[in-house]
Order: structure tokens, then C-alpha cells, then sequence
């Protein structure tokens, strides 16, 4: 099929997932509700679908600035509207003093329920305040499991929208070229590492690719792919310009401070 060059082979099967979507609501005019899609997932979705005339679609993961969204997808004529994306804001409070919960101890004590990745949307982590956005179909679930994470007991509850915190995430910007889009050559332009350092790392499994380990330092990237390097912090590739007369790639990079 022509429409999977443009795509990456592992990618092929969320492609013939959001083909599908389309044809369900096309034929039979029934509302499809996706889980939560990361970046890259999103563009894909918003490449194959476009302005189609007789469908619409929105985005919504709690906030505008969101890095995980829902997509709601529908016949032309019904209207959207964010409690449709059935999206749940979870808040609990944890003991700053005592304990020292991060991103990635949030994220591990959700996954340790069994749930998968799709039903979770972003998080928010302050000195003494955890937020989580999950879909609503497995809200009460999380609430009655999810009591601990690490040394610090917590007791989740349903919040409205309105309680949602900004994200201190802040993302700083840059731009620069490279050689190719070989995730070695990109994680290089980064990190300001070494293009052999890059190697190493990834053949170590230290680097992830929007969240799956990759180990091939040829791997090529693409657009709104999240990269993330242990201990490193994590970075996106925003967009790629196109080529210098020197046959370089002009690209734009945002790396999580």
C-alpha cells in the first residue's frame, strides 16, 4: 500500500487502526473515541484523516498544552465537546518531607497495576501534590489499587478539570543541522555528546523512542518523535526544515529543561 512509505514499518499497524476508525464512522456513523496518543501518534492520525468533508475530529488531554490527547473522531454534523473525550483529573497529596516522588515513580507505580499505557494521559508532579489524567473507564480502578508509590501512601480522588495544575515542565528550544536523521547522529545534536557516546548509549538500551527502547543507532527519526536517554532528560524532534546546499537537515529540536 503507497499510503505505508510515508510511515515507519512498526507504525503500519496504528495506521490501519485509524484507517479503520475512519471507515466505521463513514459507514456506519458511529463515534470513535481513541486512547491517549502520544505526539507522534497524533501527527500520524491528523496526516491520514486531514480536513476529510465529512468528518471531524478534536484533540483533548486535559489542557492545551498537553502532551497526551485523546482523539475524538465523528460524522461532520454532531458537535464535540471535551466530555466526550471522557477524560478524568485524579489528585492526591503525598508527606514532601519524608518522601521524594518524580515523573518516573508515578509512572511506574500506574504501570505496575496492569494497565496499559494508552489509558494514561500526562502527569503532574509537585513538592507535595500528584496528578493524574487517565481515561474515565478506568478511573475507579486506579483509585481502589493505586493506594502507594514508593514510601508514600495516597489516596487518590476524582477532581474537576478547573483543579488542574500547569505543568512546570518547561521545554527549551533550539535549531541546528545534521548529518542524517539516524537517531545517533540527532541524539548527538541534542545532548552535545559525541556521535560514538550516541552509539553506545543506544546500543545499551538507554535511549527510548516515544517510550520504546530502540538499540539501532541508524534509526531513522521523524517529526514530533520523543526521544528520552537515561539520566539525560527527555527531548523532541519538532520539525524538520528540509536540506542545506551543503545536504545537510535543517532541524528543530526542544529538549525538557
Amino acid at each position: 500500500m503507497e499510503l505505508y512509505q510515508h510511515f515507519r514499518k512498526e507504525e503500519q499497524p496504528f495506521i490501519d487502526q485509524v484507517l479503520q476508525w475512519r471507515d466505521n464512522v463513514l459507514t456506519k456513523f458511529t463515534p470513535q473515541l481513541t486512547d491517549f496518543l502520544n505526539p507522534r501518534e497524533q501527527l500520524i492520525f491528523q496526516s491520514l484523516i486531514g480536513n476529510h468533508d465529512e468528518l471531524q475530529w478534536g484533540v483533548y488531554g486535559g489542557a492545551e498544552q498537553a502532551e497526551r490527547k485523546r482523539v475524538y473522531l465523528a460524522p461532520f454534523y454532531e458537535e464535540i465537546h471535551n466530555s466526550d473525550f471522557h477524560v478524568t483529573l485524579l489528585e492526591a497529596t503525598y508527606p514532601s518531607k519524608f518522601v521524594t516522588l518524580e515523573h518516573r515513580d508515578v509512572l511506574g507505580a500506574f504501570m505496575s497495576l496492569g494497565i496499559k499505557r494508552g489509558k494514561l494521559g500526562d502527569l503532574i508532579v509537585t513538592n507535595n501534590r500528584i496528578q493524574i489524567l487517565v481515561a474515565s473507564e478506568i478511573a475507579s480502578y486506579v483509585i481502589m489499587n493505586l493506594t502507594g508509590i514508593k514510601q508514600a501512601g495516597i489516596q487518590l480522588e476524582e477532581k474537576d478539570m478547573t483543579a488542574l495544575l500547569s505543568s512546570e515542565e518547561e521545554w527549551e528550544e533550539s535549531s541546528g543541522t545534521v548529518s542524517s536523521l539516524r537517531l545517533d547522529a540527532i541524539l548527538k545534536e541534542m545532548y552535545q555528546i559525541s556521535r560514538q557516546k550516541a552509539s553506545d548509549y543506544i546500543q545499551k538500551g538507554y535511549v527510548k523512542v516515544n517510550f520504546r527502547m530502540v538499540e539501532d543507532p541508524a534509526f531513522t527519526l521523524q517529526e514530533k518523535d520523543i526521544i528520552s536517554l537515561r539520566s539525560k532528560g527527555r527531548s523532541q524532534l519538532q520539525t524538520i526544515e528540509g536540506k542545506t546546499k551543503k545536504d545537510k537537515w535543517r532541524i528543530i529540536t526542544a529538549k525538557l529543561k
